[in-house]
């Protein structure tokens, strides 16, 4: 056989290097986002001077005297500003704040590394990579000591509203603290107001789920201005359970529906884990409590004749405080959003995110202990 001739290639193929035409462009944004910026300083400098560059009036307030060079780290990068000086007035610039070098954003980006557990050096290497410059130990410190202090403010505020219906659980957050990683504790309650908007009215960092704690942070609540409180829905923990009963007398106590149901088919066997469910889904689906409880009889009954007397027992032990919500005195459309906590675990709930922002704060505390010290 003949040997195939290939085609020569052409010699004038367009060749792209991407990280060079990557870092023309970076530059090219830098360069222009600088000069916008002068110029709106410079725009400034004409308003306050009531004058523009050069310009004879016998309106001028003050006169230009050149300008100063200085460097904003932005998320374009590191940019060359250069900002007006005056005679006969002080330059104010509503742009760019007095001794600012960084941008917010760019400061919060940092921030948000350290509290993602990203170590010093590797910050310093991405924000270097990213802006061209680097955040001292200092400004890092001040910020998380500012940060600190907001969130403490945001925890002991006072509880101003009324809010009949409390959710209440013990959310466990993963900390990496000395090279290992820990459980934390985070006791969380989401409150809702008598215009039915939601918020995290009390959180507790590093606590146990025993009935001391939750005496403590129930009573801190109450010191806060905690009132007006009809029902507690939670999850079935003993001493959350018996600090309501002590601590909100005339509150009601909920036993978190999809817990119970987790806890009676977790005695159930696989091979009658799917008749069960649907079984648990009926009696809650009844419109009334003594619906609710008939069919629960009737469930727990048909489990025994299944030999499924651990979940019937299960079930008749939990279904009334489980069922509580179906109180006449609980309206009907409140119902379906009372009678569970998943919120604090349901990303399908809009409400998730209030778990994941108290985690945040226990990262929060442990970042600022190690960087800064305890600040308290």
């Amino acid at each position: 056989m003949g040997s195939q001739e290939t085609e020569p290639r052409p010699s004038n193929i367009i060749q792209i290097d991407q990280n060079l035409l990557e870092t023309r462009l970076d530059r090219l944004v830098a360069e222009k986002v600088a000069e916008l910026l002068n110029a709106m300083l410079d725009a400034e400098a004409d308003e306050i001077a009531n004058a523009a560059k050069y310009e004879r009036t016998g309106e001028r307030k003050a006169y230009r005297a050149g300008h100063y060079d200085r460097s904003l780290t932005a998320k374009a990068g590191r940019l060359a500003l250069k900002v007006p000086k005056l005679k006969g007035a002080v330059f104010e610039s509503a742009v760019i704040e007095r001794y600012r070098r960084r941008e917010e954003s760019v400061e919060e980006a940092l921030i948000d590394m350290y509290l993602a557990g990203v170590s010093t050096r590797q910050v310093d290497d991405i924000s270097q990579l990213l802006w061209g410059d680097r955040m001292p130990s200092q400004t890092l410190s001040d910020k998380l000591k500012k940060v600190y202090g907001e969130i403490e403010a945001w925890r002991t505020r006072p509880l101003e509203d009324e809010y009949p219906y409390v959710f209440m659980d013990g959310v466990w957050h993963k900390r990496s603290w000395g090279g290992s990683v820990e459980n934390v504790s985070v006791l969380v309650a989401i409150g809702v107001n008598a215009e039915g908007h939601r918020e995290v009215i009390g959180v507790a960092e590093g606590m146990k789920e025993d009935r001391d704690s939750w005496e403590q942070f129930v009573r801190s609540m109450i010191e806060r201005g905690l009132k007006g409180v009809r029902l507690v829905v939670g999850d079935r923990c003993a001493g959350l359970v018996a600090t309501v009963g002590s601590m909100l007398p005339k509150a009601r106590y909920q036993r978190c529906m999809v817990h119970f149901m987790r806890n009676v088919l977790s005695r159930t066997p696989p091979t009658h884990r799917e008749w069960a469910s649907a079984a648990l889904k009926a009696i809650f689906a009844m419109e009334s409590r003594e619906s609710a409880l008939a069919k629960a009889e009737q469930v727990a009954t048909e489990m025994e004749s299944r030999r499924l007397k651990a979940a019937a027992n299960c079930l008749r032990e939990g279904v009334g405080e489980t069922t509580t919500y179906l109180l006449d005195e609980f309206p009907d459309g409140h119902r379906r959003r009372i009678r569970t906590n998943n919120m604090f675990y349901g990303r399908g709930s809009r409400d998730w995110r209030y778990c994941w922002v108290l985690a945040w704060f226990s990262r929060v505390r442990a970042v600022v202990r190690r960087v800064v010290g305890d600040v308290r």
